[in-house]
Protein backbone atom coordinates (compact mmCIF):
# COMPACT_ATOMS: atom_id res chain seq x y z
CA UNK A 1 0.00 0.00 0.00
CA UNK A 2 1.17 3.53 -0.58
CA UNK A 3 2.54 5.97 2.28
CA UNK A 4 0.73 9.20 1.62
CA UNK A 5 2.39 12.48 2.68
CA UNK A 6 -0.23 13.99 4.06
CA UNK A 7 -1.22 17.58 5.35
CA UNK A 8 -3.73 17.59 8.04
CA UNK A 9 -6.08 20.11 10.00
CA UNK A 10 -3.40 23.15 9.09
CA UNK A 11 -5.20 26.16 9.94
CA UNK A 12 -4.63 29.63 8.02
CA UNK A 13 -6.16 32.80 7.83
CA UNK A 14 -8.24 34.25 5.14
CA UNK A 15 -5.31 35.97 3.43
CA UNK A 16 -2.85 32.70 3.89
CA UNK A 17 -1.01 33.47 7.02
CA UNK A 18 0.01 30.14 9.11
CA UNK A 19 1.20 32.57 11.99
CA UNK A 20 1.84 36.10 12.29
CA UNK A 21 5.20 37.42 12.95
CA UNK A 22 7.57 37.97 16.27
CA UNK A 23 7.47 34.10 17.72
CA UNK A 24 8.44 33.77 20.58
CA UNK A 25 8.41 31.52 23.64
CA UNK A 26 5.56 32.61 25.08
CA UNK A 27 3.73 33.17 21.63
CA UNK A 28 4.20 30.24 19.12
CA UNK A 29 1.92 31.67 16.79
CA UNK A 30 3.65 35.30 16.79
CA UNK A 31 1.31 37.89 16.50
CA UNK A 32 -1.50 35.97 15.15
CA UNK A 33 -4.54 34.38 17.72
CA UNK A 34 -4.24 30.58 17.77
CA UNK A 35 -7.69 30.49 18.93
CA UNK A 36 -9.22 32.58 16.12
CA UNK A 37 -6.88 30.13 13.71
CA UNK A 38 -7.90 26.65 15.68
CA UNK A 39 -11.81 27.48 17.37
CA UNK A 40 -13.09 24.93 14.59
CA UNK A 41 -11.41 22.12 15.80
CA UNK A 42 -11.31 23.81 19.51
CA UNK A 43 -15.18 23.78 19.56
CA UNK A 44 -15.68 19.74 18.38
CA UNK A 45 -16.35 16.64 20.86
CA UNK A 46 -12.82 15.47 19.71
CA UNK A 47 -10.32 18.00 20.37
CA UNK A 48 -8.16 16.26 22.58
CA UNK A 49 -7.63 19.10 24.79
CA UNK A 50 -11.07 19.18 25.51
CA UNK A 51 -11.70 19.12 29.62
CA UNK A 52 -15.50 19.33 29.71
CA UNK A 53 -17.85 17.13 28.02
CA UNK A 54 -19.78 18.11 24.82
CA UNK A 55 -18.61 19.66 21.55
CA UNK A 56 -19.94 19.83 18.26
CA UNK A 57 -20.38 17.37 15.78
CA UNK A 58 -20.15 17.13 11.91
CA UNK A 59 -18.34 18.57 10.02
CA UNK A 60 -15.31 20.58 11.91
CA UNK A 61 -15.03 17.08 14.42
CA UNK A 62 -14.65 14.61 11.62
CA UNK A 63 -11.77 16.36 10.29
CA UNK A 64 -10.90 16.87 14.04
CA UNK A 65 -10.84 13.19 15.02
CA UNK A 66 -9.18 12.13 11.60
CA UNK A 67 -6.12 14.05 12.58
CA UNK A 68 -4.42 10.61 13.63
CA UNK A 69 -5.74 8.41 11.19
CA UNK A 70 -3.09 6.03 9.91
CA UNK A 71 -0.54 8.52 10.44
CA UNK A 72 2.93 6.81 11.54
CA UNK A 73 5.38 9.76 11.41
CA UNK A 74 5.36 13.51 11.47
CA UNK A 75 7.62 15.97 10.09
CA UNK A 76 7.71 19.38 11.40
CA UNK A 77 9.62 22.35 10.63
CA UNK A 78 12.07 23.55 13.43
CA UNK A 79 9.91 26.46 14.12
CA UNK A 80 6.94 24.59 15.01
CA UNK A 81 9.08 22.70 17.35
CA UNK A 82 10.26 25.81 19.15
CA UNK A 83 11.30 29.66 18.57
CA UNK A 84 14.89 29.10 18.99
CA UNK A 85 17.24 29.99 15.95
CA UNK A 86 20.48 28.93 15.56
CA UNK A 87 22.70 26.55 17.58
CA UNK A 88 20.99 25.10 20.01
CA UNK A 89 21.84 26.77 23.85
CA UNK A 90 19.69 24.64 26.10
CA UNK A 91 18.68 21.26 25.11
CA UNK A 92 16.69 20.73 28.89
CA UNK A 93 13.77 22.61 26.97
CA UNK A 94 12.12 20.00 25.08
CA UNK A 95 9.24 21.81 22.56
CA UNK A 96 5.91 23.56 23.57
CA UNK A 97 4.26 19.73 24.50
CA UNK A 98 4.92 19.42 28.18
CA UNK A 99 5.67 15.25 28.97
CA UNK A 100 2.61 14.63 26.71
CA UNK A 101 3.04 15.56 23.26
CA UNK A 102 0.19 15.34 20.86
CA UNK A 103 1.93 13.13 18.04
CA UNK A 104 2.10 9.70 19.67
CA UNK A 105 4.76 8.70 16.79
CA UNK A 106 8.07 9.37 15.80
CA UNK A 107 9.00 13.04 14.84
CA UNK A 108 11.07 14.51 12.13
CA UNK A 109 12.65 18.07 12.91
CA UNK A 110 13.57 19.75 10.41
CA UNK A 111 16.61 21.90 11.48
CA UNK A 112 20.11 22.90 10.07
CA UNK A 113 21.17 22.61 14.03
CA UNK A 114 21.03 18.43 14.85
CA UNK A 115 21.18 17.53 18.31
CA UNK A 116 20.70 13.98 19.91
CA UNK A 117 16.78 12.55 19.41
CA UNK A 118 14.90 12.45 22.67
CA UNK A 119 11.55 10.58 23.57
CA UNK A 120 8.92 12.33 25.63
CA UNK A 121 6.04 9.41 26.64
CA UNK A 122 4.99 7.55 23.12
CA UNK A 123 7.04 10.50 21.00
CA UNK A 124 10.52 10.30 19.80
CA UNK A 125 12.01 13.87 18.40
CA UNK A 126 14.41 13.31 15.71
CA UNK A 127 16.10 16.18 14.53
CA UNK A 128 17.52 15.95 10.84
CA UNK A 129 19.51 17.99 8.81
CA UNK A 130 18.43 16.76 5.09
CA UNK A 131 16.33 18.00 1.89
CA UNK A 132 13.17 17.45 1.80
CA UNK A 133 13.05 14.28 -0.04
CA UNK A 134 15.70 12.14 2.72
CA UNK A 135 14.09 13.30 5.15
CA UNK A 136 10.07 11.61 3.94
CA UNK A 137 12.30 8.51 3.35
CA UNK A 138 13.45 8.30 6.93
CA UNK A 139 10.35 9.56 8.11
CA UNK A 140 8.26 6.94 5.55
CA UNK A 141 10.90 3.78 7.35
CA UNK A 142 9.76 4.84 10.49
CA UNK A 143 5.96 4.93 9.84
CA UNK A 144 6.30 1.27 9.32
CA UNK A 145 4.06 1.25 6.60
CA UNK A 146 1.28 3.84 7.57
CA UNK A 147 1.05 7.54 5.99
CA UNK A 148 3.44 10.46 7.39
CA UNK A 149 2.10 14.26 8.36
CA UNK A 150 3.31 17.01 7.19
CA UNK A 151 2.69 19.31 10.18
CA UNK A 152 4.13 22.57 9.23
CA UNK A 153 4.51 24.97 9.57
CA UNK A 154 3.98 26.90 6.27
CA UNK A 155 7.74 27.26 5.66
CA UNK A 156 8.26 23.71 5.49
CA UNK A 157 5.05 22.37 3.66
CA UNK A 158 6.05 24.88 0.48
CA UNK A 159 9.40 23.31 0.99
CA UNK A 160 7.83 19.76 0.44
CA UNK A 161 5.20 21.00 -2.04
CA UNK A 162 8.01 22.86 -4.28
CA UNK A 163 9.86 19.60 -4.28
CA UNK A 164 6.44 17.83 -5.52
CA UNK A 165 6.33 15.36 -2.36
CA UNK A 166 2.58 16.12 -1.21
CA UNK A 167 0.09 13.61 -1.60
CA UNK A 168 -3.07 15.54 -0.22
CA UNK A 169 -3.73 18.70 1.56
CA UNK A 170 -6.48 19.69 4.07
CA UNK A 171 -6.42 23.19 5.02
CA UNK A 172 -8.67 24.98 7.32
CA UNK A 173 -9.87 28.66 6.12
CA UNK A 174 -10.55 30.54 9.00
CA UNK A 175 -12.35 33.83 8.54
CA UNK A 176 -9.79 36.06 10.11
CA UNK A 177 -6.41 37.82 8.55
CA UNK A 178 -3.48 38.05 10.39
CA UNK A 179 -1.68 40.75 7.41
CA UNK A 180 1.98 39.50 7.70
CA UNK A 181 4.15 36.66 8.92
CA UNK A 182 4.87 33.17 7.61
CA UNK A 183 2.28 32.73 4.07
CA UNK A 184 1.07 29.09 2.77
CA UNK A 185 -0.14 30.79 -0.03
CA UNK A 186 -1.48 34.19 -1.40
CA UNK A 187 -4.37 32.24 -3.13
CA UNK A 188 -5.00 28.52 -3.16
CA UNK A 189 -5.23 28.36 -7.06
CA UNK A 190 -1.43 28.43 -6.59
CA UNK A 191 -1.75 24.87 -6.87
CA UNK A 192 -4.42 23.54 -8.85
CA UNK A 193 -2.10 23.08 -11.84
CA UNK A 194 -0.70 19.80 -9.35
CA UNK A 195 -3.76 18.92 -7.49
CA UNK A 196 -7.58 18.57 -7.67
CA UNK A 197 -9.32 20.94 -4.93
CA UNK A 198 -13.24 20.60 -3.01
CA UNK A 199 -13.97 23.72 -1.21
CA UNK A 200 -16.39 22.88 1.98
CA UNK A 201 -17.86 25.36 4.00
CA UNK A 202 -17.97 24.70 7.49
CA UNK A 203 -21.30 26.16 9.81
CA UNK A 204 -18.74 27.31 12.34
CA UNK A 205 -17.40 29.76 9.46
CA UNK A 206 -14.34 28.01 8.89
CA UNK A 207 -14.02 26.66 4.93
CA UNK A 208 -11.91 23.29 4.81
CA UNK A 209 -10.11 23.44 0.96
CA UNK A 210 -9.22 19.38 0.34
CA UNK A 211 -6.11 18.77 -2.30
CA UNK A 212 -5.51 15.60 -3.85
CA UNK A 213 -2.76 14.89 -6.79
CA UNK A 214 -3.95 15.02 -10.33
Amino acid sequence: MEQLLRVQNFAVSRDGFGAGEHQSLARPFGDADPGALLAWAGATASWPNRTDPGGSRGLDDYFTRDFSHNIGAEIMGRNKFGPQRGPWTDHDWRGWWGEEPPFHTPVFVMTHHTRPSFTLSDTTFHFVDADPATALDRAREAAQGKDVRLGGGATTIREFLDADLVDTLHVAVAPVEIGAGVRLWESPEELLDRFHLDVVPSPSGVTHHLFWRR
